[in-house]
């Protein structure tokens, strides 16, 4: 599985990103994937080599690089909770300096190098992202309404931006909450939102989850839950970008 470390050109410096593709010396469809707030670090890798051995060329940006390169903090190789409370200390004030505007600044750069890339292929692509990655992609996929034509988010504030925002989502949506994230009471709220909203979505809250519950570094990790949100998010992207 090829990969790459790659510098994307953005308004405040260049962010450093991780890419893999499928070795076919074809044009594949892209996928923007936005990492949780410990950002790239060996299980995302891994996760971006899964899914671009589906046939798909994914691009893990560190949308932290105006602090730096990637990894931003020392992370052991799992991530316990006392380690995860202090490394989620260490990167709060990173979170909260990453303003909306920022956020709508990066998604355009990195959309705009992701398309333009030798192996990705012409047509529209796909965003995905996990905890404030998920955050992330939704307000990605709100911003470019022509250009992606599905977007995931996994065990992240998918709602934050409130209601109105999601009028503005034109491609297909699927959201996997966390039990620990999501009461049955909200997911009502935030899924009549979408259906008011006109969007073509699944929202669900995964059984028995924990907040982070995908990544296998943390003691949130579910895989039973990992592999629900593979079967949810593989046929996304079959069915939306299969002519890309």
């Amino acid at each position: 599985m090829p990969t790459k470390l790659l510098q994307i050109p953005t308004t405040d410096g260049q962010a450093d990103a991780f890419a893999a593709f499928p070795d076919h010396g074809e044009r594949h469809p892209g996928v923007l994937m936005y990492a949780d707030a410990f950002g790239i670090r060996p299980v995302l890798r891994e996760m971006a080599r899964e899914l671009a051995g589906h046939g798909y060329y994914v691009l893990v940006p560190n949308f932290f690089y105006r602090h730096g390169p990637a990894p931003l903090i020392e992370l052991p190789e799992h991530i316990g909770e006392e380690v995860r409370s202090a490394a989620v200390a260490q990167l709060m004030p990173l979170i909260e300096a990453h303003t909306a505007e920022r956020v709508l600044s990066d998604a355009d750069a990195y959309l705009r190098f992701l398309t333009t890339q030798p192996e990705v292929g012409a047509g529209p692509v796909a965003v995905t992202g996990y905890c404030i990655g998920g955050l992330l992609a939704m307000r990605t996929a709100a911003a470019h309404p022509g250009q992606v034509a599905a977007v995931a988010g996994f065990h992240g504030p998918v709602g934050a931006d409130g209601p109105d925002s999601l009028h503005r989502l034109n491609g297909e949506v699927h959201l996997g909450h966390a039990e620990t994230d999501m009461t049955p009471e909200a997911l009502g709220e935030l899924n009549q939102a979408l259906d008011t909203a006109g969007v073509s979505y699944t929202s669900e809250i995964y059984p028995g989850t924990l907040h982070g519950f995908t990544m296998s570094d943390t003691d949130a990790f579910n895989p039973a839950a990992l592999q629900r949100h593979w079967d949810r998010l593989l046929p996304l992207l079959d069915r939306t970008l299969a002519d890309s």
